[in-house]
């Protein structure tokens, strides 16, 4: 609506002679709503194509009787996979197995883990460019190349250290309620490096073999892995190799899709079994199938089964309407930097540190900036706003936006969207302890602590030119 309200009110600006003229569809920037399409297409797929597939046998991994091995797992979890698949997917899918979780070792207090999902979702989306949707911007927007290798080998360090950073400090925030029966922190770290375990520790473990002794055999018979969940390891590891070598990332993600759902097609026409609608009468025997006659007595040949379209089932699922906000926020973005707004702002919030934002130590008071935008008006719009400040920032100041962008969105419950999608959806199954007062005192000590060390590491060591290849700048250095 927002989109659609700024294209005809620039409309009308220049039917009076108010303004200059605006193309909508020119700062419409299409690479990241093909990828968005793409991993969503890839995600929906693997987790929708077999029941006790790949996606199952993940969810089963994350349950563990030790709740910070457990908490540990979400973390591990979490982390990998929003590097490969983007950290809303991701969430999207593993916060309701968070909280059945909680439910089923009836945890007194579920945000641990609900934090160890979400705050793990942003850092980790900040290793590679296909995490979030602000990286594959910041490489369509960049003056120079960036290809997948290279932006990951510059995001390693930084991810890694946030990371051990956000860990250490979950687990002494919440020590009381991961390691129940501890009485402080050296004992927390010994419990973790040396295996002791409390008495409390020993109950859980006991009732939770207790309660699973009765499932251990019918597991056993489904722990193989099927053929299908052979192929779904196949395809992404041959969709991970192709980021790695440097295809479009773009065609790559919505080929894998594609690939996927004429896979689960097929798999559903031809391998699943069909469903029997069968009758039965009152002393539970099946009754033979009706058969229906014409006037002239001939019997009525079964229409056959309607065909069942992807269209109709699984492409359902995919969240057309939020690609249909990314578009609308390009159109406003695209409109307000018309007006010279952000290129004033920068301008005025980096004083002297403009011309140079992330040489030491212009880049601390940088990211600090680009982290307060990102809570108060997103990090897409933040990302997009400076593109149009800094159209020839070097790939290693792109590499200090998309870092701090990220880790930018820990510090408020409001800060990302894979916050408010953890929050929904525990909130839709009754956990409402994911809130902004009860993140706050974690996430905003947590945030600045990883953004300081990741900014660091990063300004000592990456391999980005601090130069544009393209514009020379590198031959005259």
């Amino acid at each position: 609506g927002g989109g659609m309200c700024m294209v005809c009110f620039r409309y009308f600006l220049e039917l009076i002679g108010h303004g200059p003229e605006f193309d909508a569809v020119k700062v419409i920037i299409l690479e990241p709503l093909f990828l968005l399409f793409g991993l969503m297409l890839t995600t929906i797929y693997l987790e929708k194509m077999e029941r006790g597939g790949l996606f199952d046998k993940l969810r089963d991994s994350l349950d563990d009787p030790v709740n910070w091995k457990r908490s540990a797992k979400i973390m591990a979890m979490s982390t990998i996979g929003s590097a490969a698949v983007m950290n809303d997917s991701v969430v999207l899918i593993f916060s309701g197995v968070v909280v059945d979780l909680c439910v089923r070792h009836k945890v007194a207090n579920s945000l641990p883990y609900l934090l160890s999902l979400a705050t793990t979702a942003n850092t980790g989306s900040a290793l590679t460019m296909t995490g979030n949707p602000q990286n594959i911007l910041i490489v369509s927007l960049a003056y120079d190349d960036i290809s997948w290798t290279e932006f990951l080998s510059n995001m390693v360090l930084p991810v890694i250290a946030a990371s051990i950073i956000n860990a250490v400090l979950l687990f002494v925030y919440y020590s009381g309620e991961l390691f129940p029966g501890s009485s402080g922190l050296f004992e927390c770290f010994g419990i973790v490096f040396s295996g002791n375990r409390t008495p409390e520790m020993l109950a859980q473990e006991h009732a939770y073999h207790a309660r699973n002794v009765s499932k251990d055999a019918a597991e056993e018979e489904s722990s193989g892995w099927s053929i299908w969940s052979k192929i779904q390891i196949i395809i992404v590891t041959i969709f991970l190799v192709c980021f790695a070598v440097g295809l479009d990332v773009c065609v790559v993600s919505i080929c894998a899709g594609c690939v996927l759902m004429v896979l689960a097609a097929w798999k559903r026409q031809h391998w699943d079994p069909k469903p029997e609608v069968v009758e039965y009468d009152s002393e539970g025997n099946a009754l033979p199938p009706k058969k229906m006659y014409d006037m002239d007595g001939n019997e009525i040949e079964p229409e056959e089964e309607e065909l069942v379209t992807e269209s109709e089932t699984t492409l359902t699922e995919v969240d057309y309407g939020l690609l249909m906000l990314f578009i609308g926020q390009f159109i406003l973005i695209g409109s307000f930097d018309d007006t010279g707004v952000p290129q004033a702002f920068f301008s005025a919030a980096m004083g002297g540190c403009a011309e140079q934002m992330t040489s030491v130590p212009c880049v601390y008071w940088f990211v600090l900036v680009i982290t307060i935008l990102s809570n108060v008006a997103s990090n897409v719009p933040v990302v997009q706003m400076l593109a149009a400040t800094f159209p020839y920032a070097t790939p290693y100041d792109w590499m200090q936006v998309s870092f701090s962008a990220t880790i930018a969105g820990n510090l408020t419950m409001l800060g990302s969207a894979a916050n408010m999608i953890v929050a929904f959806q525990a909130a839709k199954v009754g956990d409402r302890t994911f809130t902004s007062e009860r993140h706050a005192p974690f996430g905003i000590p947590s945030t600045i602590l990883s953004l300081y060390a990741g900014t660091f590491l990063l300004s000592l060591v990456h391999f980005s030119p601090e130069c544009s290849v393209k514009l020379g700048e590198c031959d005259a250095n």
